[in-house]
C-alpha cells in the first residue's frame, strides 16, 4: 500500500509551477520576436511594448492563475506551448504589417489577432469555469453532430454565404465574418467521440479476412461511408479540400482508435484513394491544385496564370532563408501573398530559418503529444477518444499545412494552429487546448481514498478467501 501511495503521489504532482516558469519562457519568445521586428525593420525598440507586452503577460498569466483554481491537476506544457506560438504569430504579422505600411498599403492584422487571441482566452477560460467534467459533453453526441452539419451548410445559404479565393466556407453576419467549419471540427470530434464510444464493440467485430488483415463486416461500413459522403460534398459544393482531408482523417483516426482494427485504416484509404481520384477527373479545382503541386514552374508566369506564383515563392524565400533565415527586417516574405494566413510558415522559414520551422514544428508534435498522453492516462473511453480527436486535429492540421507550404502535398488551403492570422481558427483552437487541459485534470486527479471500514472488509474477505 505504502508503495502504490508512493507512485500516486509522484503520478498526480499539480506542477502549476513548472507551468509559471515555462509560461514565462513562452513570454520572452513572443515580446523577444515582437522587439526583435521593431529592430530588424525600424532600427528602434517598439513605442508600444509595455502595453503589448503587458497585454500579452495578462492573458497568459491569467489563463495560468484560471487554471489553478478549476483545473489544479492540469497538463502543465500545453499553456505554455500554445503562448509561445501565438505570440511568435503576433509578432511575424506585425512584421508583414510593417512591410505592408512601407509600401503604402497600411494594415492592423496584428492588433486584429491580438482582439481575436483575447476573444480566445475569454472563451478558454470560460470553458474552464464552466465546463468542471468532460463527461458531460457525451449527453450531447447527437446534438454536436447535427450542430456541426447546420455550420457546415451554412456557407451555402445565399445571403449570408461567401466565397473568398475559391472557397465557400465564410458567413457574414453585419460587419463580422468567419468560418463556421472551424467550429464544426470540435463539435465532430465531440459527436465522434461520443458516438464510438457506444458503438465501437460493434465496429470492432472482424469480417473477412484478406492478407492478414482482419476487414469490417460489410453491415458496419455506414458510419465511414456517411463521413466519406460528407467530406466529398465539402470539397465539392465548397471546394475546400484541407476540411475535406480533416474531417475524414479526423473519424478514421478515431474509429481505429476506438476498435482497434487496422482494417478500417485499409477501408478508409482505399476510399480516399477513390475519392481522390474521382475528384481530379471530374472538378478542374482539383485537378488544378493536383497539377500545380507536380508542376509549379509550370503555372509560375503571369502568361501561364501564375496561379503556382504562392507555393513557388514561398519556395523560394525559405530556400533564401537557409538554415538560419536573414532575419527580422532582411528578407521579403511580403512577396508570398496572403503570408500572414495561408503561408506565414514561409514567412518565418525566410526570416527565422530552418531552425525555426523545426522548432516549431516539434511544438506542434509536442501539443500531441501531451493530447494523446492524457488519453492514455483518461479513465473512461469517452474522454480517451476526446483527447484523441483534439490532438489529431492538430497532427493532421499541421501535416497538411507544412505539407502544402514544403511542396510534400498539394496545397489545401488550412491555417496554422495559432500562428496564422484568423479569428476563426484561433478562437477554435483555443477552446480546443481548454478541453484537452479539462480532460487532464479529471485524468491526473488523485484516486479517491478508501476508508479504514471499506479497507477492513476487504482484508477480512480476502483472508476469508484464502482460507476457503
Amino acid at each position: 500500500m505504502a508503495q502504490q501511495g508512493a507512485l500516486m503521489g509522484f503520478v498526480h504532482r499539480r506542477r502549476r509551477g513548472a507551468e509559471l516558469f515555462l509560461l514565462v519562457l513562452a513570454l520572452l519568445v513572443g515580446i523577444g520576436a515582437y522587439v526583435a521586428v521593431g529592430l530588424g525593420v525600424d532600427q528602434e525598440v517598439p513605442a508600444n511594448l509595455f502595453a503589448y507586452g503587458g497585454w500579452l503577460a495578462a492573458l497568459l498569466i491569467g489563463s495560468h492563475v484560471v487554471i489553478r483554481l478549476v483545473a489544479p491537476y492540469a497538463d502543465p506544457v500545453l499553456l505554455p506551448v500554445v503562448g509561445a506560438l501565438n505570440g511568435l504569430g503576433l509578432a511575424v504579422i506585425h512584421r508583414l504589417d510593417l512591410a505592408a505600411e512601407a509600401e503604402g498599403k497600411p494594415h492592423a492584422f496584428a492588433q486584429q489577432q491580438l482582439i481575436w487571441m483575447t476573444l480566445g482566452v475569454i472563451l478558454f477560460v470560460t470553458t474552464l469555469v464552466v465546463l468542471r467534467d468532460h463527461r458531460v459533453l457525451q449527453r450531447f453526441t447527437y446534438t454536436s453532430g447535427l450542430a456541426a452539419i447546420v455550420l457546415l451548410l451554412l456557407p451555402m445559404l445565399p445571403g449570408i454565404g461567401r466565397t473568398i479565393n475559391g472557397a465557400r466556407i465564410w458567413i457574414h453576419l453585419g460587419p463580422f465574418s468567419f468560418q463556421p467549419g472551424e467550429i464544426a471540427k470540435v463539435l465532430l470530434v465531440i459527436a465522434f467521440a461520443g458516438y464510438l464510444v457506444l458503438h465501437r464493440d460493434a465496429l470492432a467485430l472482424a469480417g473477412r479476412r484478406v492478407v492478414f488483415v482482419d476487414l469490417p463486416r460489410g453491415r458496419d461500413l455506414g458510419p465511414v461511408l456517411a463521413m466519406w459522403l460528407v467530406s466529398l460534398g465539402i470539397l465539392v459544393f465548397q471546394h475546400d479540400l484541407g476540411s475535406s482531408l480533416l474531417f475524414f482523417g479526423l473519424f478514421l483516426i478515431v474509429l481505429y482508435v476506438a476498435t482497434e482494427r487496422p482494417g478500417w485504416l485499409v477501408v478508409g484509404g482505399l476510399l480516399f484513394v477513390a475519392g481522390a481520384t474521382t475528384a481530379y477527373y471530374l472538378f478542374a479545382h482539383v485537378r488544378i491544385r493536383f497539377d500545380i503541386w507536380l508542376h509549379p514552374f509550370d503555372y509560375y508566369a503571369a502568361e501561364q496564370g501564375g496561379q503556382s506564383y504562392q507555393p513557388v515563392e514561398a519556395m523560394f524565400g525559405m530556400g533564401w532563408g537557409g538554415l538560419i533565415g536573414r532575419g527580422f527586417g532582411d528578407g521579403d516574405p511580403f512577396r508570398v501573398p496572403y503570408a500572414n494566413s495561408d503561408f506565414i510558415l514561409a514567412a518565418i522559414g525566410e526570416e527565422l530559418g530552418l531552425t525555426a520551422v523545426i522548432a516549431i514544428i516539434m511544438m506542434y508534435g509536442l501539443i500531441v503529444e501531451r493530447a494523446l498522453r492524457t488519453a492514455l492516462i483518461c479513465r473512461d473511453g469517452f474522454g480517451k477518444l476526446l483527447a484523441t480527436g483534439l490532438g489529431s486535429v492538430f497532427a493532421l492540421q499541421v501535416f497538411v499545412v507544412v505539407g502544402g507550404v514544403t511542396g510534400l502535398i498539394p496545397l489545401t488551403g488550412l491555417t496554422t494552429p495559432f500562428l496564422s492570422y484568423g479569428g476563426s481558427s484561433l478562437i477554435a483552437n483555443w477552446v480546443i487546448v481548454a478541453l484537452l487541459l479539462r480532460i487532464s485534470d479529471q485524468a491526473r486527479r488523485p484516486v479517491p481514498q478508501l476508508s479504514d471500514d471499506t479497507t477492513a472488509i476487504d482484508s477480512d474477505a480476502t483472508q476469508v478467501v484464502k482460507l476457503g
